[in-house]
């Protein structure tokens, strides 16, 4: 059976570019509440880029922790075509809804 950090980089990967996720809907994707494990999960993802933790922000819209600085992860996210306002980004918008 796969590590809690390995199905959290399981799941990661189907957020598409141009999109985010959560910490919260990750965890609940998972079937858990350990919204801060998905968070240490993502602060020690050896598979990024291919695994996108920049992808993954605080569900208020903030963008969160990033493990390489948070002007790394604004500058994929733009990157990719996601707006920033006030360092906040448009769940609505940008949302990624697992299946």
């Amino acid at each position: 059976m796969k590590s809690f950090n390995e199905r959290c980089y399981t799941l990661l990967k189907k957020v598409p570019k141009g999109k985010v996720t959560t910490y919260k809907a990750l965890a609940h994707a998972l079937h858990t509440k350990a919204y801060r494990a998905v968070g240490n999960a993502m602060n020690k993802n050896p598979y990024a880029p291919e695994v996108p933790c920049h992808r993954v922000i605080n569900t208020n819209g903030s963008l969160g922790g990033f493990a390489s600085g948070i002007e790394k992860k604004k500058r994929l996210l733009v990157e990719e075509g996601i707006e920033i306002n006030d360092n906040k980004i448009d769940l609505h918008l940008y949302g990624h809804i697992f299946d």
